[in-house]
């Protein structure tokens, strides 16, 4: 496969997982606020149901494809498109040592959408949307370079 395909592929990638990540910003964490707490946990263990294929998959495919473009990129690449794999990092980080968390301890508390773990999520989610939204800002501008370039 030509780099610059490759490049384009993690490309589309991104912009569906920066779709997603502000389907989870806008709508699902906020909702939860809204879900009756007898019923929180039970729709909270539906969500994360679904999250393996339409989140999980992708953002660990996006990881990989990041990781590749090290070594597998179009030539003409410039130096700064390092900074995309740091988002990447740093999203995944975060969400180990912050977010994660707070969702394993979300869904054990009976407290459910008054939880002061989904205030938490609420208030800080907004850094992970920026980091998966500069992520794929970084391959959008890398690839209008090395296509201007070519």
């Amino acid at each position: 496969m030509n780099p610059a395909i490759f490049l384009l592929l993690n490309l589309v990638l991104a912009f569906y997982n920066v779709g997603t990540i502000w389907a989870h910003e806008v709508d699902i964490f906020r909702s939860w606020n809204l879900v009756p707490r007898d019923a929180f946990h039970r729709v909270q263990a539906v969500h994360w149901g679904k999250l393996p294929y339409w989140v999980l998959l992708p953002v660990g495919l996006a990881l990989a494809g990041s990781i590749s473009l090290i070594w597998y990129r179009p030539a003409n690449s410039p130096v700064w498109v390092w900074c995309g794999l740091a988002f990447q990092v740093a999203s995944h980080a975060l969400t180990a040592l912050l977010w994660g968390r707070w969702q394993a301890k979300l869904s054990k508390d009976p407290l459910g959408p008054t939880s002061p773990y989904l205030r938490k999520i609420l208030s800080t989610h907004w850094i992970r949307t920026m980091l998966i939204n500069a992520y794929g800002f970084t391959l959008l501008i890398w690839a209008i370079e090395t296509m201007a370039r070519q």
